[in-house]
């Protein structure tokens, strides 16, 4: 405390003290501070219930019955945290428990307004710790200024009103997590808005921590199967990874993540969604979709919607990603998807604005690139030694009419391992997923596909390039010769085979078997229009007759020449067959 601070010591109560309780409060100002200070006496009847409220600059000891039983309440729930028979261990606190000459820093409330707060007096606050205002809302310290901080609020602003108390509580955001939470939706702090009652937590982790370093951290070597064919085919996910998933609003985003997360069942993998800034109807259908392909019971959806604060869109991720680190911790597989990131970037801009910040390019303040970089490194896969958890991060962004340039989306592409760009022309031709092979990548490639993937997948990316440039200048030629017009065809029949439909994830054996009979040209002469049913009566075919093939390409992840021979042998059969039904 700073010296001009240390100058008055002011008691508060409803009655004045006499000298001897005067010479007492001296004493224990001289002893606590090694000085002795100017002395005064104020009344006030908010004790009538009796006691006095000491302050001494910006700390005070409070010893009035309000404050009394606030000290109280705060044993009774760090014993019931702390324990999970807890009735005979509070009544036991009760018994035990008398009061302590504690300091509390109280700042006052100088401005309030648009869930920002600006507090005076709090000299010791820490960036990120929890502030509690008088009438019980709660915020956060976001801005440290010489004089006065800058404070983010996570309930309604309406009853903080200037000149009303700030009390620090020397913690740091946190967010309560632990294995009830699964199955549930939840705010950014929390607390379930499912309907379904409390949620009994294991542990409170920070909203903000550290990324795991490079010792603890181990390659990105195993597949996070998304069930999407032309994601695993060509622009794998590993366990650890995070893949951007960026384009234009209505091209499909949310539908591939949420893809992602039904192709986990079963898969012992933990998934998190966390919607910020969007419809609360958009989410419902969301969390009712998960539940009829019985990928809820795995996942915790995190929702701080269109209508929530800007303070609660942008903690919204680091809740949603400590409730991941949990599970991390113990040796589990977590797959996140931010639902957006673009959003969030304009929550943050908002409460930057609010606080004063200085604006740069498109009025985001400067550290908006740190703002997601230290939210995505949190995403890793553990070493053995360490448990060997991960963390997968879907991260989505939304671009204007296609536009990867732009600040937010070339911020985050340079923090991601990849991007998977989805493209409105495509979306619109009825080519979904609608994924631009061209604009799309993964920088782990094929160090996150098993043998059996890698081995299927054979030249398809370059044949879809070659497809696509010569279909450019196919546009411009009025004949064609019969090896081009053959080219043009197969490349067609790849792109068809790529379509997808929703809510429909391949194993991996079919996803082998389709494409080992692609590669193979067996579907060379089946019409282009009748490529899906080609598709979906082969893997009917083979689950019927060769159930074995997948069985040994699940087991083995490999695909020997034997096993692929046999394969393009049962497609070829079920061609013939299927083209002279359609003749």
């Amino acid at each position: 405390m700073t010296e001009d601070m240390l100058k008055t010591a002011v008691l508060y109560s409803a009655e004045a003290p006499n000298e001897e309780q005067t010479r007492r409060f001296r004493d224990f100002v001289r002893g606590k501070y090694g000085k002795d200070v100017d002395f005064r006496w104020e009344k006030t009847e908010d004790m009538l219930g009796g006691g006095f409220r000491l302050q001494i600059g910006s700390e005070v000891y409070d010893w009035s019955v309000e404050g009394r039983f606030q000290q109280l309440k705060e044993a009774i729930q760090s014993v019931s945290k702390r324990n999970q028979n807890v009735v005979p261990l509070i009544k036991e606190t009760i018994r035990s428990w008398t009061p302590e000459a504690i300091a509390q820093e109280v700042g006052v409330v100088t401005t309030v307004g648009d869930g920002i707060a600006t507090v005076s007096g709090l000299e010791n606050a820490t960036f990120g710790e929890i502030l509690i205002f008088k009438n019980g809302a709660r915020g956060m310290v976001q801005d440290i200024r010489e004089n006065e901080v800058g404070c983010i609020l996570f309930d309604e602003d309406g009853d903080v009103s200037e000149g009303s108390q700030v009390k620090r509580t020397a913690k740091t955001a946190g967010v309560p997590v632990g294995e009830n939470f699964l199955g549930r939706v939840v705010d950014p702090l929390g607390v379930p808005i499912d309907g379904k009652g409390d949620i009994a937590e294991a542990d409170y982790y920070p909203v903000e921590a550290p990324a795991p370093g490079i010792i603890r951290r181990q390659p990105v070597n195993t597949p996070l199967e998304t069930g999407i064919l032309a994601i695993d085919a060509m622009f794998p996910i590993g366990r650890g990874q995070r893949e951007l998933i960026i384009g234009d609003r209505q091209t499909g985003k949310t539908a591939i993540a949420l893809d992602a997360m039904i192709n986990q069942n079963g898969k012992d993998c933990i998934t998190i969604y966390v919607a910020i800034g969007q419809k609360t109807s958009s989410v419902v259908q969301l969390t009712n979709t998960l539940k009829k392909y019985d990928a809820l019971s795995h996942s915790i959806v995190v929702l701080a919607s269109a209508s929530d604060s800007a303070p609660l869109q942008y903690i919204a991720p680091y809740a949603g990603c400590a409730m991941a680190e949990y599970f991390m911790h113990q040796g589990k597989d977590v797959l996140i998807v931010y639902d957006d990131l673009s959003k969030h970037a304009v929550a943050y801009r908002t409460m930057s604005l609010l606080l004063g910040r200085s604006p740069g390019r498109e009025a985001f303040p400067g550290d908006v690139f740190y703002l997601h970089s230290r939210l995505l490194e949190r995403a890793a896969r553990m070493a053995d030694e360490y448990g060997g958890g991960s963390i997968t991060a879907l991260p989505i962004v939304e671009t204007q009419a296609g536009d990867v340039s732009a600040y937010i989306p070339t911020n985050i592409i340079s923090i991601t391992d990849g991007q998977i760009f989805l493209e409105s022309e495509l979306f619109f031709s009825g080519q979904r997923p609608a994924i631009n092979v061209g604009l799309s990548v993964s920088r782990v490639g094929g160090d996150a596909q098993t043998k059996a993937m890698k081995k299927a997948v054979g030249t398809l990316k370059l044949d879809l390039a070659q497809y696509r440039e010569m279909e450019v200048f196919s546009q411009f030629a009025s004949d064609l010769d019969e090896a081009t017009r053959k080219q043009l065809v197969y490349g067609q029949g790849l792109m068809r085979m790529l379509r997808q439909p929703q809510y429909h994830p391949y194993s991996q054996h079919e996803q082998v078997i389709i494409l080992v009979s692609s590669m193979a040209h067996v579907m060379q002469d089946v019409d282009v229009d009748e490529v899906e049913a080609f598709i979906k009566g082969l893997l009917e075919k083979f689950r019927r007759e060769c159930p074995e093939i997948g069985d040994e390409i699940d087991r083995e992840k490999t695909l020997s020449d034997e096993l692929r021979s046999r394969i393009v042998e049962v497609a070829e059969a079920y061609a013939k067959d299927f083209l002279r039904r359609r003749q």
